[in-house]
């Protein structure tokens, strides 16, 4: 069997022979099916990406491959690929073909990546566990007592356990950047706007972003090369430059870091996690690099803020799922009340319906100015104070997650438990800027710790040229 190192030595291996596309692809079914107890895929798509390999195999022969020729990707089952199902992992969208592809899909495909499946996730990635999927856990294949991370669980779990090379996940509070930090992976959510959301099934517009997850920081920088730029079907979609990431992360350069002092002081961080980031602090002056505490007095404001707005925007956006245009419907309807009322009970999952509930409620007259304007004010604020910090400094440095992945069942019964998992990811999300989780680390559980570092507006190059120099 091939052993995946990075895509630069597949490539090469790829042209002088010493493996094929089409073997690959039949490695990768193989070991996704002996696996399977992972329930990292919820779809293997084995015709079309044989019939992909087959392909780039002749391009291979003729010289005419795309960057990503032969590198075998899994999506996130809330992006679309035309063609093929997709679900959100939820029962609402049962049985849903996708009638075309998102702009990212295209994009791979267009340099000859060839895509394996669809990956296990939290309903309409709603969750920091993976265990609010319709279609069961997905579970860490560095121990599988315990979660992978969410709501991207599925895609972590593919790269960790080699199930794929390369996998794109969706991140609206740090659904990338948590999973990555739970199995050891590189997962990277990039500025908002930097990279196409159409065909990402909408969770909170304003917040979501795609990205890739890999085993480094090198493959991301290619992937992200090749999915970014502006795009006719996404207005929200950046017209800048797209800059040459992959040709950037051997620059020498001393950069100036500012790393939260209420974050790496807090009281729930787990004293190995903080351990570990203040070594990476050490390392990086040690290195010729300034790094300074600095004060962010809104760290026990994000967690509301994000859920106040995320939820509003949910409950818009999942409107659309009613039971009367596409997916489920119930069998137990007596009137066109009861269709819409039924079907969307049954067909969501329990943190789906919390989450629709709260954004409805934070919408409704009365609470509107109350909880989503002054929402809107205090994002506003946040992302006023991060550009302030970024405006003199290079980067922002914090742990990725308070401690390490959970035990299942651990956070399940509290929900603001678990949503405070996400506590130093959402911030990026609710600035708008890029941030990448890099493993800083082995806890003395056996489970990887994650080191997260936040850049300015579009300055995604220096930001993987950095994360290229952190050693785990």
């Amino acid at each position: 069997m091939y052993s995946f190192s990075n895509i630069k030595t597949l490539q090469a291996d790829l042209k002088t022979g010493k493996t094929n596309c089409t073997s690959l692809v039949e490695e990768a079914i193989s070991l996704i099916s002996q696996k399977k107890q992972l329930n990292a895929f919820l779809e293997v798509f084995e015709d079309s990406a044989k019939e992909l390999a087959k392909k780039t195999d002749e391009k291979i022969k003729a010289g005419t491959a795309g960057k990503l020729a032969g590198v075998i990707v899994g999506l996130k089952d809330n992006i679309c690929y035309k063609g093929h199902k997709v679900s959100a992992s939820s029962k609402i969208l049962e049985g849903f073909e996708s009638l075309y592809s998102a702009t990212v899909v295209e994009k791979l495909l267009a340099e000859d990546a060839i895509i394996i499946g669809r990956l296990n996730c939290d309903e309409f990635a709603m969750g920091s566990s993976n265990e609010n999927s319709a279609f069961g856990n997905v579970l860490n294949p560095l121990n599988e007592k315990y979660v992978p991370g969410g709501s991207s669980g599925g895609s972590a779990v593919a790269v960790a356990a080699n199930l794929c090379h390369v996998t794109l996940g969706s991140d609206t509070g740090g659904s990338i950047r948590q999973p990555a930090s739970f199995t050891g992976t590189v997962g990277l959510k990039p500025t908002y706007g930097r990279v196409s959301r159409f065909g990402l099934i909408a969770y909170a517009s304003s917040f979501d972003q795609i990205g890739p997850i890999t085993k480094s920081v090198e493959d991301c920088a290619l992937v992200l090369e090749i999915i970014s730029g502006s795009d006719k079907n996404d207005n929200t979609s950046s017209s800048q430059k797209v800059e040459n990431y992959s040709n950037e992360l051997t620059a020498d350069k001393k950069f100036k870091f500012a790393y939260l002092k209420e974050c790496v002081e807090a009281e729930g961080l787990d004293p190995e996690v903080k351990q570990a980031v203040l070594k990476q602090i050490e390392w990086l002056k040690n290195n010729g690099h300034v790094v300074e505490a600095v004060d962010f007095p809104y760290l026990e404001f994000l967690v509301p803020t994000y859920y106040v707005l995320t939820t509003a925007e949910a409950s818009s956006n999942l409107s659309r799922f009613d039971g009367i245009h596409y997916g489920y419907r119930t069998k137990n309807a007596t009137d066109l009340e009861s269709t819409y009322k039924k079907s969307r009970s049954e067909g969501f999952g329990k943190e789906v319906k919390r989450r629709i509930m709260l954004g409805t409620f934070v919408l409704s007259a009365g609470y509107y100015d109350a909880y989503y304007s002054k929402g809107q004010k205090v994002r506003r604020v946040i992302q006023e104070k991060t550009k302030e910090i970024l405006n003199n400094f290079d980067f922002i440095l914090t742990p990725s997650t308070p401690g390490t992945a959970f035990e299942f069942g651990k956070n399940s019964a509290d929900p603001i438990k678990m949503y405070l998992e996400d506590i130093f990811t959402v911030q990026a999300n609710i600035a708008g800027v890029p941030a990448i989780s890099v493993p800083c680390g082995i806890h003395s559980n056996g489970l990887p710790m994650g080191l997260q570092i936040m850049a300015n507006y579009f300055e995604e190059g220096k930001l993987l040229n950095i994360a290229s120099k952190i050693k785990s």
